[in-house]
């Protein structure tokens, strides 16, 4: 019975040793990774690219830019109309009298909105817009990967700073 409670001991002392050992080891490769001052002054041209790159990502640079090259390719969006309405339907709004304003402002309100709800199904229905979906679903998963793996990259120790911080912590 004492040969199997020393045992069971030894085995619970070397378990605690071993995590010991991957906590400081660990430790070291979170401090290594999370040291931009170290890595900046090893590899300053890198180490800045990453972080430029996955603030362009994070700050969603590609949509902007895409956005922006759309409205090159198309040109500005037209002004609206000053009224929604068209012209019989403004004598008719103006016969009304006084409350004239106020009908008018409920009609264009009520067009507004079925024009929004309208919208909706032709966007759909264009070419450009199916274009544009077909190329948001092929960038979006892509440009998502991409910051993954500039993050990683990132926050990946070097060994350098990795053994110097394995070093200051005595593991």
């Amino acid at each position: 019975m004492a040969s199997r409670t020393a045992s069971a001991r030894a085995e619970v002392v070397a378990a605690r040793q071993a995590l010991a050992e991957e906590l400081g080891r660990t430790e070291a490769a979170l401090r290594a990774a999370v040291d931009l001052p170290a890595r900046i002054r090893h590899d300053p041209v890198r180490t800045l690219g990453l972080a430029g790159g996955l603030a362009f990502l994070v700050l969603r640079g590609p949509q902007r830019l895409a956005r922006r090259l759309w409205r090159v390719v198309r040109g500005p969006a037209a002004d609206l109309p000053p009224s929604l309405l068209p012209e019989e339907v403004e004598r008719a709004v103006r016969a009304l009298g006084e409350d004239g304003e106020r009908v008018r402002g409920a009609l264009e309100r009520e067009f507004a909105r079925y024009l929004a709800e309208r919208s909706k199904v032709r966007r759909e229905q264009e070419l450009g817009a199916t274009a544009a979906t077909l190329l948001r679903n092929v960038v979006g998963p892509v440009s998502s990967r991409l910051g993954r793996r500039l993050a990683e990259a990132l926050f990946e120790p070097d060994r350098a700073t990795l053994s110097a911080w394995r070093r200051r912590l005595g593991r």
